[in-house]
């Protein structure tokens, strides 16, 4: 299964998975999407398909060369070193500008996720009507999603593993955030913030030879967390990806409608124009164990026309959409 591929091919896919890994971090912003809109969705997937009992017996056995051939080793690592490497470099760098110049932000993924409609639907095909069912279905799912309320926190190991499972849909289903699903699960903090810190601080440490950061309790907890949820995303990277490989194998074209219309219905989640509404009793806010606010919901609104940031946030959506359409562009001059 393993192509053969140039250096630039091979730099080109690892920054794929970079873009890929910054999108997953992003509540509303799904992964899987960013690999549908770049073309290597496919072979994705079916990349964790392979991922199964022969694959293991091949590398039990010490045949490395089959077992990297089938599996599409090369791939795969490029993929996830890009993702693995986004978590502490892109996504920090989008952390800091969804704290300082949200709205923006929202703007810019929202022009994205338009443009990626255009582009995943402008070779579609023929919409017959079994097609039309699976947008509106997915574009009903995607709504329904949007407008969840958000759980409480729980660190409970099980419901981790359980998060890790679903979260990492957002790899594999486009136009399903993982990241805005740990949100509604309460998690989203826990699993890729605080965690993710943590883990980071403590590799530092280790490489710097400061190996009693390994005794602190509250830093071997979130380590133990952020293993159970790796652990959980493994093998819900394998499990659903298997699941999608057969469908996408027997139903292309109806799974395709679905996809356009999760992503389709996604964009009441990126709405640029909202407001965070908190969990409050009487006059104080509901705080988490850490002292952060609860998140209750979404409020959307109608942006003000008179207002100079509006305009700003239409320029960064008009943006999104451009980058789409280049990407569209050198697509098809390359082809």
């Amino acid at each position: 299964m393993q192509k053969e591929r140039t250096f630039i091919q091979k730099v080109n896919l690892f920054l794929k998975g970079l873009a890929m890994g910054g999108a997953n971090k992003v509540p509303g912003v799904s992964g899987g999407m960013v690999a549908f809109v770049m073309g290597f969705y496919e072979e994705l997937i079916f990349t964790f398909q392979r991922i199964n009992g022969k694959a293991f017996k091949l590398l039990l056995t010490g045949r490395l060369k089959s077992f990297a051939r089938y599996t599409n080793l090369q791939f795969l690592v490029l993929v996830m070193l890009g993702s693995m490497f986004s978590y502490f470099s892109i996504s920090l760098l989008l952390d800091y500008f969804l704290k300082n110049y949200e709205q923006y932000v929202w703007a810019w993924f929202f022009g994205m996720i338009l443009g990626s409609i255009y582009y995943i639907s402008k070779d579609f095909g023929k919409w017959e009507l079994k097609n039309i069912v699976g947008l509106l279905i997915g574009v009903s799912i995607g709504i329904g999603i949007s407008f969840m309320t958000p759980a409480k926190e729980n660190d409970n190991l099980w419901f981790v593993f359980l998060c890790g499972i679903i979260g990492v849909s957002g790899m594999t289903l486009p136009g399903l955030s993982g990241s805005f699903i740990l949100i509604l699960l309460g998690n989203y903090v826990l699993l890729l913030v605080d965690s993710v810190n943590v883990f980071g601080n403590v590799v530092a440490n280790l490489f710097s030879g400061n190996f009693e950061v390994l005794k602190d309790a509250v830093k071997v907890r979130y380590l133990k967390i952020i293993a159970v949820f790796t652990a959980g995303s493994a093998f819900g990277l394998v499990s659903i990806s298997h699941i999608l490989g057969y469908v996408l194998k027997r139903w292309h074209q109806i799974v395709t409608a679905v996809i356009i219309g999760f992503i389709t219905g996604s964009l009441g989640i990126v709405w640029p124009w909202k407001k965070t509404i908190y969990k409050t009793t009487e006059a104080t806010f509901l705080l988490d164990k850490k002292g952060n606010k609860i998140v209750e919901n979404y409020q959307r609104y109608i942006p003000d026309i008179q207002d100079k940031e509006t305009w700003i946030s239409i320029g960064f959506v008009i943006i999104g959409i451009i980058i789409i359409l280049v990407i569209d562009f050198y697509g098809r001059k390359r082809k």
